[in-house]
């Protein structure tokens, strides 16, 4: 009997320290633009779907802390709130989110985004905030609870894209 009570002890001990050392990976992502409640949902929705992976999204800071499995997993997270149109900065080197928006250096009278996170009046604010900073710009679209807008004018398509990077923002270029 002291010989089963020794092996378990002993496998526990064992399986205790084989999980210690696969230590989690967390990232923070800072900079995004969350302001309500249906902010905080649509990030959280972006990421429950993936395994491997949690998030705490904090309103009043504008971060979500995603911990995951694996390097792997985190990034699909990342990768999956871009999509839902949300864009931060990371305090990892290389898990990030990746510059997908398709804009070009360049002049253009003409641009339509898409993907962009705008579930409220508050969001909207800060997306037409955003683009008046960007030189040339002369109108846009962009209406609360519509992922897609035009913007027009003589203006620079990557500066307005960094604009609404910046703003906590991600879009992609309509093709």
């Amino acid at each position: 009997m002291k010989t089963v009570f020794a092996f378990a002890a002993a496998a526990t001990l064992l399986l205790g320290t084989s999980t210690e050392s696969q230590a989690a990976t967390k990232v923070v992502l800072k900079d995004m633009h969350i302001c309500c409640g249906k902010c905080v949902k649509g990030i959280e929705n972006a990421v429950k779907d993936l395994d491997g992976v949690k998030v705490t999204v904090n309103k009043d800071d504008e971060t979500a802390t995603i911990s995951g499995e694996s390097d792997k997993a985190i990034q699909k997270a990342i990768d999956a709130i871009a999509d839902a149109g949300y864009h931060a900065t990371s305090d990892h080197k290389t898990l990030k989110p990746k510059d997908d928006s398709g804009a070009k250096e360049g002049k253009v009278k003409r641009l339509e985004l898409t993907g962009v996170h705008n579930c409220c009046g508050g969001c909207n604010n800060a997306v037409k905030k955003a683009i008046k900073t960007v030189d040339g710009v002369k109108a846009d679209t962009a209406k609360a609870n519509q992922e897609s807008f035009v913007v027009e004018g003589d203006f620079d398509a990557l500066a307005l894209v960094k604009a609404l990077n910046k703003s906590g923002f991600h879009v992609k270029v309509k093709k």
